[in-house]
């Protein structure tokens, strides 16, 4: 068997109709602006050292993303989302332990918020 690939980053893409209202909607949810402007259709926010989430104009493949980012504190999480405007889903339990609620952009795409006690 071939040695396992490593890998150093990962860039989860979120394809997107209209840009400025996307952009207005993450920037909430993220609480900032974008770490990196790649170009007028295109912004990147780093989520970990290694993980970062992007925003891309492609409307042949609009919403349909689906991503999953670990918090400590869901609950927390929900409610600063609330603050600023965003909606999550409510909580269900995933598995025996985790705990997940959907918002969805704009779009349609999904954006998880997940928690596994213990797992920081």
């Amino acid at each position: 068997m071939a040695p396992a690939l490593n890998f150093d980053v990962l860039f989860a893409g979120v394809a997107v109709r209209d840009f400025p209202r996307a952009q207005a909607w993450y920037e909430r949810f993220f609480g900032r602006g974008a770490d990196v402007v790649a170009h007028e259709h295109e912004q990147m926010w780093r989520i970990t050292d290694g993980g970062w989430l992007y925003i891309v104009r492609d409307v042949a493949h609009a919403g349909n993303a689906i991503v999953g980012m670990a918090v400590p504190d869901i609950d927390a999480a929900i409610a600063t989302l609330v603050d600023r405007g965003i909606a999550p889903g409510p909580i269900t339990m995933e598995g025996d332990a985790g705990r997940k609620a959907v918002a969805v952009d704009p779009d349609g795409n999904s954006v998880a918020l997940i928690e596994v006690p213990g797992d920081s």
